[in-house]
């Protein structure tokens, strides 16, 4: 993960980490640097199981072919209904 930091450059960073926030934010800081990756974590495997739900349909629905369709009509994905829905509107 960290390809190419030693031990010697992170104590570095640390060291300019404390001098920048000091000893009394440093806690604060942890804390909130936990959160984040908590709440991105999270986020991340709810859009992962979102993505496997939604390509679970997509592959048992039939394909459609050209002579089930009326002339002159076009297939809509799940996606665009909102966007067919707004150009008959105009």
């Amino acid at each position: 993960m960290f390809s190419g930091l030693g031990v010697p450059e992170l104590i570095i960073i640390l060291i300019v980490v404390l001098i920048i926030f000091g000893p009394k934010n440093l806690p604060k800081l942890g804390e909130t640097i936990g959160k984040t990756v908590k709440n991105f974590r999270n986020e991340s495997e709810k859009s992962e199981a979102n993505v496997d739900f939604a390509e679970k349909p997509a592959e048992a629905a039939a394909p459609v072919s050209d002579s089930d369709q009326k002339p002159g009509a076009t297939v809509a994905s799940a996606g665009t209904s909102a966007d067919s829905t707004n150009k008959e509107e105009k």
